[in-house]
């Protein structure tokens, strides 16, 4: 797993501020090709938003420093929720999001005359996980998840879940009303919008949650792929029943679509007008490259099929905004058939 150089500089009234900077040999690459000029370029990108595709991008502005040393990437993190707050007011060049942009941000953006790009960059495979001394949870079925989260859950004993289950007190952890996971949770699992029992430890920080789970045997909480892999030596992840059998996510059974209904794209959003200065470009056409790809895998994120980043290449190329998803569900979606195949 890469690890990224950082610094935290501590500004008042906001969340820190990372700034990356290239630290490792340069990669031997296609990214000549890409940004001819890159020692040429300058400047500042801002992002901001997701938890779980913050680790991806601060990893390409990382290796993005080496080929255009004068570009500097300021990453934060605030939830997609709070990343898109920003973005289509205009604060932001890109908000990083695990899931797609909703029909009310849409219209905000468009009140503030922001067009944006929508950049699908990878799959995960949101994981529900428990301590590793929780040896009696084999698996949970998409209906006892339902129960266990669902508004208004009478459910406060792991025995409530399944009388074979011993008679001990559930510890819920899970994201904050700001993250991209606990929407597209509630969407694939409650049927709900942006609405759970409210009456367990939240955070958009998802070490926060990796802390808590490990430190409680009786603990159960969900995020991104991505952070179980991180830390699967003091975590265990659970396999999941939808109907057709336990199945635990994996590279492999998230890209072939068997562990559902909790696979999902992960998205940067990229405004028009920022995607028109040089360095913005360069970034983007980076995040996108063959590097790239090697970078959102080594995050333990799941790259898309070389035909989806060369139609969103194509897209972004051509400046072609607004979202796929409008009007259709994203639980689920097939990506090929909305970007691929010119959806």
């Amino acid at each position: 797993m890469n690890k990224h150089i950082f610094k935290i500089l501590p500004i008042i009234g906001t969340a820190p501020i990372f700034l990356f900077f290239g630290c490792q040999p340069k990669m031997e690459s296609q990214t000549t090709s890409l940004t001819e000029n890159a020692q040429q370029l300058s400047g500042t990108i801002n992002i901001d938003g997701s938890s779980t595709v913050a680790p991806v991008s601060s990893a390409v502005a990382e290796e993005f420093a080496n080929i255009a040393p004068n570009v500097k990437v300021v990453v934060k993190t605030s939830g997609t929720g709070g990343g898109f707050k920003k973005f289509v007011v205009g604060e932001i060049d890109i908000s990083d999001a695990s899931r797609p942009i909703e029909p009310e941000e849409i219209e905000k953006a468009k009140q503030n005359g922001i067009e944006f790009i929508e950049i699908p960059i990878g799959y995960d495979g949101l994981s529900v996980v428990v301590n590793p001394k929780n040896t009696f949870v084999d698996y949970l079925t998409v209906e006892e998840l339902k129960r266990i989260w669902e508004p208004g859950s009478k459910v406060k004993k792991w025995s409530d879940v399944r009388p074979t289950f011993p008679n001990k007190e559930i510890k819920l952890y899970g994201p904050g009303r700001d993250s991209g996971t606990f929407d597209y949770f509630c969407e694939a699992i409650l049927k709900t919008k942006k609405e759970s029992r409210q009456d367990y430890q939240a955070s958009e920080d998802d070490n926060f949650l990796v802390t808590g789970v490990s430190g409680d045997p009786n603990a159960l909480g969900y995020f991104g792929y991505a952070y179980y892999e991180q830390n699967k030596d003091k975590l265990r992840v659970v396999p999941i029943d939808n109907g057709k059998g336990p199945v635990a996510p994996s590279p492999e059974t998230v890209q072939s679509g068997e562990y559902q209904p909790l696979s999902r794209p992960l998205f940067i959003y990229v405004s028009k007008k920022a995607a028109e200065r040089p360095e913005v470009k360069a970034f983007v056409e980076f995040y996108l490259s063959e590097e790239g790809r090697e970078l959102i895998r080594a995050e333990g994120y799941m790259p898309l099929p070389d035909e989806v980043y060369a139609a969103v290449l194509e897209r972004f190329r051509a400046g072609m905004t607004g979202s796929v998803f409008e009007g259709i569900p994203h639980v689920g979606a097939d990506l090929r058939k909305l970007y691929a195949q010119g959806g």
